[in-house]
């Protein structure tokens, strides 16, 4: 496995990847990575010949209150990680390569980016279209691959991708769970123990969700409220949202439908993690 720092590097290594007739796999992260992110590894490998994987905390996608100082990072650990998941090069940079001081220029969205985790992080969509935008052109990949936890992130990704006509598909990767339920976070490193246990809730409030509309509720007022009670059980969770939307648009809907989406975002002792799940996806399991 190569570690690459520059962006020369990188497309030094593709083109000679692509004269070889190759296809290429890339997999953007922010590294301190877990099994969730060699889920979206081991379908690259599957999928491409090459496999891209960055690490990179990209500080453009962090409001001034956010944790991009505290952000967790191990990257020795991440390249024993990657390499025993059949990457072939990581693209390491440093900002300074990203974003020359006098960086100027933003890739976007609209309406996609106003809700949910939009409502409260509003440049932090901006920030993940720009980084983004700025690997399909370095790396030049066959295909791109997220993971379906960060469901609007995906969703906004697919947008983009469509509308400024890059080639590339874009792959979206099952949420990856604990034992008991709790979607796999980097930030899940920030919970004590008691936090930890708390944060379980998020997975049984899903649960709880997918349960109802298995049993044929459609109203999203009565699935979400529902949601909200179970959260409300646990007394250091508190809710930032829990909403039904459009699973292309996200926008809003009364009355859900198979491909919608159920999202949420809930601090467990101020620590923000999100979860969802897709409406006719197969229900999770926990212990």
């Amino acid at each position: 496995m190569k570690v690459a720092n520059t962006i020369e590097e990188v497309q030094a290594q593709i083109a000679a990847w692509k004269a070889d007739g190759l296809t290429i796999g890339l997999c953007p992260t922010m590294g301190y990575l877990h099994e969730g992110h060699a889920s979206l590894m081991d379908a690259s490998v599957r999928r491409c010949d090459r496999t891209v994987a960055s690490v990179f905390v990209n500080p453009i996608q962090f409001g001034p209150t956010e944790d991009l100082a505290d952000y967790p990072r191990d990257f020795e650990h991440d390249c024993e990680l990657l390499e025993a998941h059949g990457v072939d090069l990581v693209f390491h940079p440093e900002p300074s390569e990203m974003y020359a001081d006098d960086f100027c220029t933003y890739v976007d969205i609209d309406v996609l980016s106003k809700t949910l985790c939009g409502k409260t992080r509003p440049i932090h969509f901006r920030g993940v279209c720009t980084v983004i935008t700025k690997l399909l052109h370095i790396v030049d990949p066959d295909c791109i691959f997220f993971g379906q936890k960060d469901a609007q992130q995906l969703a906004i990704i697919r947008r983009m991708v469509r509308d400024l006509n890059f080639r590339v598909d874009v792959i979206g990767c099952p949420i990856v769970r604990e034992s008991d339920g709790l979607a796999k976070s980097s930030r899940n490193t920030y919970l004590s123990p008691d936090a930890r246990r708390a944060a379980v809730i998020l997975s049984r409030a899903v649960r709880l969700g997918q349960d109802l509309v298995e049993a044929g509720e459609t109203d999203s007022r009565r699935l979400t409220d529902a949601m909200k009670a179970k959260l409300a059980e646990e007394p250091m969770a508190d809710p930032e949202y829990v909403e039904a939307v459009d699973g292309l648009s996200m926008q809003p809907v009364e009355t859900f439908k198979p491909g919608d989406l159920v999202a949420m975002a809930v601090r467990v002792d101020g620590t923000r993690l999100i979860d969802n799940f897709t409406v006719g996806d197969p229900k999770i399991s926990f212990e």
